[in-house]
Formats: C-alpha cells, structure tokens, sequence
C-alpha cells in the first residue's frame, strides 16, 4: 500500500500533468509609449502640475508676471526675495525689492528663477545650473517662483533633454533636474510632509509671449 507521502507526490504529479502550459505575455515593444493628449500643452502642464499641489497663473507677458509677483509678495509680506537672472531682474525692477548678494543669501524665502523647459506631459519643470541662478535657488527657499514662457513647453521628458542637448552642444551643465510640484516625502511614518527636501512651495508664472 502506498504511503501518505507517496499519495501526496502522486497527486502533485497528476495535477501538473493535467495542467496547460503558461505562455507568459510579450511586451509590446512596438506600440506607443505615451498616450495621445487630449488637451493643449500649457493646460495638460498646469492641470497636472496642480494636481500635486503646485500653482500656476497664466499670464500674457513677462511685465504682467512681474506685476503678479509684487502684488503676491505684498500680500503674503515676503521679506527676502533673491533673484540672479538679469531678464527677470530687469522685469522686477520698481514691482519687487528682490536681493542678489551672495551674503544675504542665508536669509531668503522666496526665489525667483526661469527654467529650461516646462514638461506637459508630467507637470514638471525642468531646471539646470546653466543659467545664473546656479544650483542653489531650485532648493533653498521656502517659495520657489518660476517664471517661463510657452515656447519653453515640450510634450514629453525625452523631447526636453534632447533640446537642452541642442541648447548646450557639449557643454551640458553639471546638474539638470525636474521638479513637480512642492518637495515632499512620506519616509516617516507614511505621514505626508511638505518642504522637507527643498521649496514649501512652487508657483509657475506661465507667459503667452516669449521674452
């Protein structure tokens, strides 16, 4: 008479006999990667870029930007805004009391900056140490403030990264990055915090016409 193990291995067997071979599914390497927008570039941008809390205003120009940035500093009291671009400095000029010396740095909340490009596709915006505003002021303050215009919006990541190629030839700045919406992170505990790794904050002044 078989044993119980023997009867177990037996049954094990029948079934796996019994069983039809699993053909696992092919990647589709052929298809699209992304799906097709249903929307124009500047409001898939914005409409994902909120939704993970970031804000942006559309506006028609960059001295109306300028404009919307003094009348927000007025009414949040911002009192140290550092700007190191020359166009936006120039742009500001009689609208924000902004700051540049490397020694008041310590002290900012609030930075102005442009960006490479404004990805749509993902809400992000995309921003180097290329231009004058180095790596520092993507991260410090607690309100990062873009200012970009349309012709900076790209549909998808690969598309950016192949005109920042473009822009810089063989002199790629040292660091790129994206940034969607404001910094946050979850790692302790699974509770949700905001600024923990860069800007509370981040407002997209998105222009009509390009400067």
């Amino acid at each position: 008479m078989p044993s119980p193990r023997e009867n177990i291995l037996r049954r094990l067997k029948d079934a796996r006999d019994r069983r039809h071979p699993t053909i696992p599914d092919q990647p589709d390497m052929i298809g699209a990667i992304y799906t097709e927008p249903d929307k124009d570039p500047a409001t898939s941008f914005q409409e994902k870029l909120e939704e993970l809390s970031g804000i942006v205003h559309r506006v028609t120009n960059l001295d109306e930007a300028a404009g919307l940035v003094g009348q927000m500093g007025k009414e949040a009291m911002w009192k140290s805004v550092f700007c190191l671009d020359k166009t936006l400095q120039q742009a500001l000029k009689g609208k924000v009391e902004y700051r540049e010396a490397p020694e008041d740095f310590d002290t900012l909340q609030t930075g102005i900056t442009p960006c490479e490009f404004l990805v749509a596709h993902l809400g992000s915006v995309m921003v180097s140490s290329g231009g004058a505003s180095g790596r520092r002021l993507h991260v410090f303050p607690e309100t990062h403030i873009v200012i970009a215009h349309q012709g900076q919006l790209v549909w998808y990541l690969d598309e950016a990264l192949a005109r920042l190629q473009g822009k810089y030839k063989n002199r790629i700045p040292s660091m790129i990055t994206t940034i969607t919406g404001a910094s946050r992170t979850a790692d302790i505990e699974k509770t949700l915090v905001k600024g923990m790794h860069g800007p509370r904050k981040l407002i997209v002044l998105l222009c009509e016409e390009p400067f």
